[in-house]
This record gives C-alpha cells, sequence and structure tokens, in this order.
C-alpha cells in the first residue's frame, strides 16, 4: 500500500482482528488500541473470544482493556460497521445473535463480498473437536495458560537481557490445547473443504491462535484459508485492500498499560448445548 504520512489513518475496506481475550493478564489492549487508532476501515469484524468470560474477574479489567472498548466506539461514530461474532470464550454474546444497534451487530458468521470475491468468516470453535470432546480440559488449560502467560512476560525480559531469542511457553501450551499440529491441520482441512464446497473464495477464522494464509484446494476447486492469529502473542490483524487480504504484524514502538482499574463483573452464562447447535447450523448449513 501507498505509505501514509504521520498521524494519518491508513484506508482499508476490511480488517478482522480475534482472540484478543479482554479480561485476562495476557491481553494486548494497549496495542491493539494503537493499531486501531492507525486505521480506518470500511468494516471491522471481531471475530471471536474477544473477552474472555472463561477467565473474567472483577478484580482485573484495567484502563487499557476499557480504552480499547472506547477506541471500537470511536470508530463506529466514523462510519465503520462492526460486526461481533461470538467465540467460545465469548458464548454468552451468542444469546444475543441477530441483534443490531447502529452500525453495530452481533452475528455468529459474516459473509463479505468485496471485489466480487465472497469471504465466509467465523471463530471456528464449532469445528474444533478436540475442545468438545474434552471442553473440561480447554478450560483448565485456559487458565493455566493465562497464568504462563504472565510468567512469559518475565522469561522473554531476561532473554532479552542475555541477547537470546525469546521462547513462548504459554504458545507452546496453546498449542497442545488445541490438541497439537494434526488436530490444528485435520481443523483447516475441515474448514477449507466446506468452503470449496460452498464456493467461498475466502474462508477465515480465529480461535487457533495461529496466523495462517494458505491455499486449500480439491476436485472441485479451491479457498483460501486464512487465521487472524490473536492479541495475545502475535499481534496480528488481517485487512482487506488491493483485491486480497493480508496479514498484518502489529509493532508498537512502545507499550501504554497502566492505570489498572477494575469494573463490576456481569453474570456470565454456562455454555449451553442447545445454543452451540444452533451457531452449528448456522454456520455450517446456511
Amino acid at each position: 500500500m501507498t505509505p501514509v504520512k504521520k498521524n494519518m489513518k491508513r484506508l482499508v475496506k476490511a480488517v478482522v482482528i480475534s482472540d484478543v481475550h479482554m479480561g485476562t493478564y495476557a491481553c494486548k489492549a494497549a496495542q491493539l488500541t494503537d493499531y486501531l487508532k492507525s486505521i480506518h476501515p470500511e468494516t471491522l469484524v471481531l471475530n471471536g473470544d474477544i473477552i474472555d468470560a472463561w477467565q473474567f474477574s472483577k478484580r482485573y479489567f484495567p484502563t487499557a482493556h476499557i480504552k480499547l472498548m472506547r477506541e471500537m466506539l470511536k470508530m463506529m461514530e466514523a462510519g465503520t460497521k462492526i460486526y461481533y461474532v461470538a467465540g467460545n470464550h465469548d458464548e454468552m454474546m451468542r444469546r444475543f445473535a441477530g441483534m443490531s444497534l447502529g452500525s453495530f451487530s452481533v452475528v455468529n458468521k459474516v459473509l463479505l463480498t468485496l471485489d466480487g470475491k465472497r469471504s465466509w468468516i467465523f471463530h471456528g470453535d464449532v469445528f474444533d473437536g478436540y475442545m468438545h470432546r474434552l471442553k473440561w480440559l480447554a478450560r483448565l488449560g485456559a487458565q493455566g495458560y493465562g497464568m504462563l502467560a504472565i510468567l512469559n512476560k518475565a522469561v522473554e525480559q531476561t532473554l532479552r537481557f542475555f541477547g537470546k531469542p525469546k521462547v513462548s511457553i504459554s504458545k507452546k501450551l496453546h498449542n497442545r490445547i488445541n490438541g497439537g499440529k494434526k488436530e490444528i491441520s485435520r481443523f483447516e482441512e475441515t474448514v477449507g473443504q466446506l468452503a470449496i464446497s460452498k464456493g467461498y473464495d475466502y474462508a477465515i477464522c480465529g480461535h487457533t491462535h495461529l496466523v495462517e494464509k494458505k491455499v486449500i484446494s480439491n476436485e472441485k476447486g479451491k479457498v483460501t484459508y486464512l487465521n487472524s492469529g490473536d492479541w495475545v502473542e502475535s499481534m496480528t490483524a488481517l485487512e482487506y485492500y488491493e483485491g486480497d487480504w493480508h496479514v498484518k504484524y502489529w509493532e508498537p514502538s512502545t507499550e501504554t498499560l497502566k492505570d489498572e482499574e477494575t469494573m463490576t463483573e456481569e453474570h456470565f452464562s454456562k455454555p449451553s448445548k442447545a445454543l452451540f447447535m444452533k451457531v452449528f447450523r448456522e454456520v455450517v448449513m446456511s
């Protein structure tokens, strides 16, 4: 894209972010706020696990997380259409699927047609067989992942001091929680094959926290599978411009995590099997 002057926002047609996990120590809320301030998208898709209800606590919701929410509201006021696609960590939002308020909508999936090409966007947990077979383990692992994310910061600082490359302990754990490389490959193939059968040009997910862009093909055709990564480890987003989706790696110049405050704890309902099946049917069957 053409470089822009300092303090000018980049114009992009659409942006997808996922797995922000607000309300946890691992969330990079300040960095995401800085990124959002740098762009002006026509459409912003919040593709699941934006708020982490699994680990939410009234004792921890710092100012940086509140500022992130305010920045999203400012984007709406500036004309950006925002879709909130619920994930497994913010499953309670699925109860509001179909609700719209101005330029904000809660949905189970998003179908975008850009430059004549169709993008199928959804969180991805509906195809995660490992998570649904061992959901209790996934929840337990998520708690451990949050604790390791804090430890990981200390380890990274120590390695940086000695000039050693960083090692993400928390990321390795998360990959294990998601069933390892074989399970993730099966997940991607399942999504890709179904997208081909539906005639989509792009299949876009979050959930795995693994940034990806690759072509999946069979005898019926091909589709470009993308994953937006996360704002816990990779600090990545997907941006649509110049006729294609691109992975954006954010490299903030400074960290602004401070002024930690808390907010009132909300009621989060327990996962509902009937609700999950409703979402599954909507994502897969329509």
